[in-house]
């Protein structure tokens, strides 16, 4: 698998992605951090500001949210896309949220600086296009089921299409196992590394559904050679409309920081906040 244009380069051939001035794929491991679903002006901006205090690099929530069920909270579409652009102005963290169909990628892409391709669209062939005609920053969930193959091959789409600002983002996949919400393949960041050029990165909040594991698998996924975290915060889990079970607390996820510090140093790596 070749991809067809290749971003900016560091020494070893890799592909560094900006998010405005945020680099992924570079010496410093990107935190992306925030709630599972903007639910309202008050909890997005009060946690924005939370998680900027404490280290953060980037904002995700989102505005669209795609459920098993139909009747569970959605998302407030553009109203929510409106107040991740208001948190980006007040903190100024840029700003990753997922995009679902390709009727939509305009609208998303005026306000967000990184375009979230989901697990369940990972294969949305349309949708892959059309955020390649784009040149925002595109993250790529790895699907429920995909082999690296698929996966990779589900990048080269994007690729193809002209946009090279792409990252990779390892969420778990579906076995036998259901204790976790997925099974994190750890094994999958050093095997990405090696057959791409692209950024990979981790999200342990999808990956194992509860929020005590979120910080070791975190953990793991830097010593493994992750290049981010993707992160779910919230002010008050027991009350969030989505995924509270694996959201952290601000507390929490500054215990996390301060703990990813000495470990990414280990690697030759910086995480959270350089004072």
């Amino acid at each position: 698998m070749k991809a067809l244009k290749f971003a900016k380069l560091d020494s070893d051939n890799r592909t560094i992605v900006q998010v405005g001035p945020v680099q992924i794929g570079g010496p410093k491991i990107a935190v992306m951090a925030g709630p599972c679903a903007v639910e309202s002006r008050e909890q997005l901006l009060l946690i924005a500001s939370t998680l900027k205090s404490l280290g953060a690099d980037m904002l995700r929530g989102g505005a669209f949210k795609p459920r098993t069920s139909p009747y569970s909270f959605r998302g407030l579409a553009e109203d929510g896309l409106k107040l991740l652009a208001e948190a980006r102005e007040l903190t100024g963290l840029p700003v990753v949220t997922e995009v679902m169909d390709a009727r939509d990628v305009e609208l998303v892409a005026g306000y967000a600086d990184m375009l979230q391709i989901g697990s369940r669209n990972m294969q949305n062939f349309t949708l892959l296009h059309e955020v390649g005609t784009y040149r925002k920053p595109v993250l790529l969930k790895r699907g429920l089921s995909a082999t690296l193959e698929e996966w990779l091959l589900a990048a080269e789409y994007i690729l193809a299409a002209g946009n090279n600002q792409v990252v990779l983002c390892e969420r778990g996949i579906r076995t036998f196992e259901t204790w976790t919400r997925n099974t994190v393949d750890i094994s999958a960041i050093p095997a990405v590394k090696e057959l791409s050029h692209l950024p990979v990165i981790l999200d342990p909040s999808h990956g194992t559904g509860r929020w005590k594991m979120v910080s070791p698998v975190a953990k793991a996924a830097v010593a493994a050679g992750a290049d981010g975290l993707l992160i779910e915060v919230h002010p008050d889990p027991e009350y969030a409309l989505s995924d509270g079970p694996q959201s952290l607390t601000p507390e929490n996820f500054a215990r996390l920081i301060s703990e990813l510090g000495p470990l990414a140093q280990a690697v030759g790596r910086t995480a959270g906040a350089q004072f």
